[in-house]
């Protein structure tokens, strides 16, 4: 298999249990806990903005309501997405890929951008994705891996941006999932870490692609993961793994 650009420990979310999930202030945070590759959920506002966040809807980690598609980055950029977690980081923003996209690479991080569509809008969310992250990381030897649980949103990236390293996102092993992973010329898969053993990890590599797993948040799981040869954990523990064992 060809040389793995990207670290072992990947924090999910930036460091989305400890602040914000999406944010800049979890990015930070996962940084100073040693932490150079980052998660994160990547959807569109509803005139075309890449910004982070996982849910759909505002309510669960903003003070906005209703679904951002149905919102334009100039309202959206108007809320609080800090206040839900604690007090100490109340009117944090929510960033847009763009600004992810300074601070990890004025740092020389790198990233795992889940693209994370609205319902209806799986095409338009890969490609304009995948052609912001084509223009944002022009240049860079480690462009993020683009990843997804939407075979759509990845063909669409796949289409606009077919060098870009992609990977499929599995909660569950659904029928014909390798013919998907092959026809989108996948560099890795990436999988609820309870589905992965060693015959999965074997298939995999087999294949030339590279196994990860999320959300590893337990010792005995990546102790697990790491004696079956894994190439990557994505965790929310940031406080609890150090990213260089």
């Amino acid at each position: 298999m060809k040389p793995w650009p990207y670290p072992l420990w990947v924090a999910h979310r930036g460091a989305g249990t400890l602040a914000p999930e999406n944010t800049l202030a979890a990015f930070r945070l996962g940084a100073r806990y040693g932490y150079r590759a980052f998660e994160c959920d990547v959807k569109l506002s509803a005139d075309g903005v890449p910004m982070l966040l996982h849910d759909a809807t505002l309510e669960r980690t903003s003070n906005g309501t209703g679904r951002a598609a149905d919102l334009p980055w100039a309202a959206l950029s108007q809320l609080d997405a800090g206040g839900w977690h604690s007090r100490a980081f109340a009117g944090e923003p929510m960033p847009t890929l763009e600004a992810i996209a300074r601070f990890v690479r004025g740092n020389g991080f790198v990233l795992n951008i889940e693209i994370k569509p609205t319902p209806e809008h799986e095409a338009a969310t890969g490609r304009t994705v995948a052609e912001a992250v084509r223009r944002l990381w022009q240049g860079d030897a480690t462009p993020p891996l683009l990843s997804s649980f939407t075979p759509d949103a990845l063909y669409a990236a796949q289409a606009a941006a077919p060098n870009l390293p992609r990977a499929l996102l599995l909660d569950t092993l659904w029928p014909g999932w390798p013919a998907v992973v092959q026809a989108l010329d996948c560099v890795a898969v990436v999988t609820n870490h309870e589905l992965m053993d060693a015959d999965l990890l074997a298939q995999v590599h087999a294949q030339g692609r590279r196994a990860l797993c999320y959300t590893v948040n337990e010792l005995a799981d990546a102790e697990r993961l790491r004696a079956l040869g894994i190439d990557g954990l994505i965790t929310d523990a940031v406080d609890r793994f150090a990213p260089a064992a």
